[in-house]
């Protein structure tokens, strides 16, 4: 095939509706030429299983399961489990860090947005720095939304959104997929 054939080729291409699968072929060719891809992460049934487990017996309410560099920002997976309490009024915001939750057992009231009220800086701790990030702590939320979560539901919270949960009848389990554009989680 000749210079002039490739371009009367991609002419033709770019008149017809039919471009765009050669354009992203041709993207994923080149990205895959260009070197080595980050390799997946798994979390298994059994890891969510046993870690869940853990955490009822031990009163744990957050558990870091693995944190990668995800190519220029880190991507962080926890699994989350809360049991019942009720009444409660406070609030935190994760300055730097947007959280992804799917609820997989139970159910609760969260409270998300609005203005945190009397915010404190949270501790910088090692164990933060593998959950959540810097931000800051509440005594309750002004002009926040309330809603009940139940098994199935994702909710997605950005970086900057004061969130808690103000009620849980029973309990409830959910994972938490943190997305870290700053790179200021601790990779585990």
């Amino acid at each position: 095939m000749l210079v002039g054939d490739i371009y009367d080729v991609a002419e033709s291409l770019f008149q017809r509706e039919e471009v765009m699968p050669y354009l992203i072929a041709a993207a994923i060719a080149l990205s895959q030429s260009l070197g080595s891809s980050i390799p997946a992460a798994d979390i298994t049934h059994v890891d969510i299983v046993e870690t869940t487990k853990n955490a009822i017996e031990n009163n744990v309410t957050d558990t870091p399961m693995q944190t990668i560099d995800a190519g220029g920002h880190n991507i962080g997976v926890a699994l989350a489990h809360r049991g019942p309490s009720s009444n409660v009024v406070a609030g935190t915001i994760h300055s730097e860090v947007t959280e992804i939750y799917t609820v997989l057992a139970g159910s609760g009231t969260l409270v998300t947005g609005g203005r945190l009220l009397n915010p404190e800086a949270r501790e910088l701790t090692p164990l933060r720095m593998l959950q959540s990030g810097p931000g800051w702590l509440g005594s309750g939320m002004e002009g926040a939304v309330t809603r009940e979560v139940v098994e199935g539901d994702i909710i997605v919270i950005p970086a900057g959104t004061p969130h808690y949960f103000s009620d849980i009848a029973e309990s409830i389990t959910y994972s938490i997929v943190r997305v870290d554009p700053n790179q200021i989680l601790t990779l585990k």
